[in-house]
């Protein structure tokens, strides 16, 4: 469920993972594993603000995530493996945008110790069929540095095709920075011949 009549109780699962809302009681491994990936995501991601890792922004983020969810703004979800909870990174979608663009940006990050198991991509396609399915999407979009490859050929494994770049699109790592954009479409028919047109 999700929207008007939804709460932080929202579960996906895929092969090997449980994607749920964050609470409270993750703070300790969200911040450790945050912590111990710091170098191998602060090249892509916004700088962290200086309270990025304590507690109170984590129960900022907590209630922010049940507020977004309850509004149909966003999805924010932790990743944690079945088997034994542990959090393997974060994923969401947010700026959920309803008639008529039903539409939704997606942000994504792996801990580093979890990088290039799959897991990612993984979620992605479930989260991507998620939204077309169940919240009623329509497009998807994505945005990642040029010189990001693995994010890029992440994306393109999800069925994400390139649609161009944006300039000065997001600050990362305290600069403006260009992004590549990428969507995915409930119905995508580009790169198709109409049927009208055969």
């Amino acid at each position: 469920m999700f929207g008007r009549r939804a709460n932080a109780r929202v579960k996906i699962e895929t092969e090997r993972l449980i994607l749920r809302p964050p609470v409270a009681r993750d703070f300790d491994a969200w911040s450790t594993l945050r912590r111990d990936s710091r170098s191998f995501l602060t090249p892509w991601e916004p700088t962290w603000s200086r309270d990025h890792l304590t507690l109170r922004a984590f129960r900022n983020r907590v209630v922010w995530a049940d507020r977004m969810i309850r509004q149909g703004d966003a999805l924010p979800l932790l990743l944690t493996l079945k088997d034994s909870g542990e959090i393997v990174g974060g994923i969401t979608l947010s700026n959920v945008r309803r008639t008529p663009a039903q539409s939704a940006t997606l942000g994504y990050w792996t801990g580093a110790v979890h990088a290039r198991q799959g897991f990612m991509a993984e979620t992605i396609i479930k989260l991507r069929d998620y939204a077309f399915a169940q919240m009623d999407l329509s497009r998807i979009e994505a945005a990642c540095l040029p010189e990001n490859a693995p994010s890029r050929k992440l994306l393109e494994k999800c069925l994400f095709k390139y649609e161009g770049v944006a300039q000065a699109y997001l600050q990362i790592n305290g600069r403006w920075r260009n992004h590549v954009l990428y969507a995915a479409l409930r119905e995508d028919r580009r790169g198709r011949v109409d049927e009208a047109e055969e």
